[in-house]
């Protein structure tokens, strides 16, 4: 699960933060904020809240512009010709491309998130979570990014691409470089992550050559007989639509699944509703969403300016880099009233969680399996989830959720 197309290791997005405030003594800044700000990392969602009211479209202290507010970004999603999807100079298929290129290898990714694909590969994505619910101190008190978020992630993706279980500690522990190294804007570093985890893919794909006819019957053989416009896709772009996938699985679906966990522990009136009907798996698939809205597992992605644009009552020039804040869109006042109240009521086209528009997240059909599945394994295999004593930590940009998540299994 990418949440919308635009997650690649070497390509960090800027989020925004508090604004900088002008005195009687200096000149007035050239950027609103300063977007890693140490102070806004300790809470991203609050801050962007403040933001939105004070500032909806502003220039970031990395020279990006991010905006807040859900009308302004649906208006942005519903116009790559001026927004392009095309922010990186490495190639992204099919999220850093723009129609008409974007559509022929979107059609392409589509195909492997049907509801037939779904369906055959529950059992699978069940069994995974039930096993790894099964191994959980009930009763007792767990960090449940590390002992159930990060893996089942993990194993989850591994599972549907036909991995070995042999690479689940080595993408686990590059998750953990990846996100160092975008956090701290090393470009070499995030050149080497990037390498690395390409070297993975290749390996998979040349054993499977080798295999010939023998060849496991799973989602990375099959890419290996995609074709488009007449020819079969290259390494390149079969290695770049799996960084794609396996980036926003192994990062989003463990925050995803933090986030809700955390939700449920600190809201026992809800958590007791979806115990009664656990067994509703539209009703559980709505309140992933409705969870998730509230506390975005993905901040941001990025776009770039085709054209002079006005945003909100600012000027962009061509060429400019934008920014829309899930984080933020998600909880605009003007749509949703309350951001902080659950509710299963909302219209769900209003929640950005999966993006929208051309480059609306191709992979939400498994996300809302996965998170479906965690949400009623978790449930059946305890009597409660609370807070636990430590306080959770939380992650920061370019990650959401929690880095760890001390809760206490009844």
């Amino acid at each position: 699960m990418d949440m919308e197309e635009n997650a690649r290791p070497e390509a960090a997005t800027e989020t925004a933060t508090e604004s900088v405030t002008e005195t009687a003594h200096s000149p007035a800044p050239a950027f609103d904020w300063d977007p890693r700000s140490p102070e806004i990392q300790s809470d991203q969602i609050a801050a962007y809240d403040a933001m939105r009211a004070k500032c909806p479209v502003a220039l970031g202290a990395q020279g990006n512009w991010a905006v807040f507010g859900h009308a302004d970004t649906k208006r942005i999603l519903a116009d790559p010709a001026t927004f392009s999807n095309a922010v990186s100079a490495h190639l992204s298929v099919p999220n850093g491309m723009d129609p008409p290129e974007h559509t022929r290898f979107r059609a392409i990714v589509d195909r492997y998130y049907t509801p037939d694909r779904m369906a055959a590969f529950e059992p699978e994505c069940r069994a995974i979570a039930q096993r790894l619910a099964a191994a959980l101190p009930v009763p007792g008190e767990v960090d449940l990014m590390s002992a159930f978020a990060e893996p089942f992630a993990n194993e989850v993706q591994c599972a549907f691409m036909g991995w070995p279980e042999t690479l689940h500690e080595p993408l686990r522990a590059w998750t953990r470089k990846n996100h160092a190294a975008t956090l701290a804007m090393d470009r070499a570093a995030m050149s080497a992550v990037a390498v690395e985890f390409d070297s993975y893919i290749r390996e998979q794909l040349d054993l499977r050559r080798s295999a010939g006819d023998l060849a496991p019957a799973d989602t990375t053989t099959e890419l290996l007989g995609e074709r488009v416009d007449g020819r079969r896709l290259s390494d390149e772009e079969i290695v770049s639509i799996v960084r794609n996938w396996t980036v926003g699985e192994l990062g989003t679906i463990a925050a995803s699944v933090g986030i809700i966990a955390d939700f449920l522990a600190r809201n026992p009136d809800v958590q007791a509703t979806l115990r009664a009907q656990r067994h509703d798996g539209g009703l559980l698939a709505r309140a992933s969403d409705e969870i998730l809205r509230i506390h975005a597992p993905l901040i941001a992605n990025r776009r770039r300016t085709m054209a002079p644009v006005t945003v909100g009552d600012r000027a962009i020039p061509a060429g400019e880099r934008v920014i829309v804040l899930w984080a933020s869109a998600n909880r605009d006042e003007r749509v949703f009233g309350d951001p902080d109240e659950f509710r299963l009521d909302r219209n769900p086209a209003d929640n950005l969680l999966y993006g929208g528009g051309v480059h609306a997240c191709p992979g939400a059909p498994l996300a809302r399996l996965e998170l479906r599945i965690v949400m009623d394994e978790l449930l059946a295999a305890t009597a409660s989830i609370e807070p636990g004593d430590e306080a959770p930590q939380r992650a920061t940009y370019p990650g959401s959720g929690w880095t760890s998540l001390p809760l206490r299994l009844g």
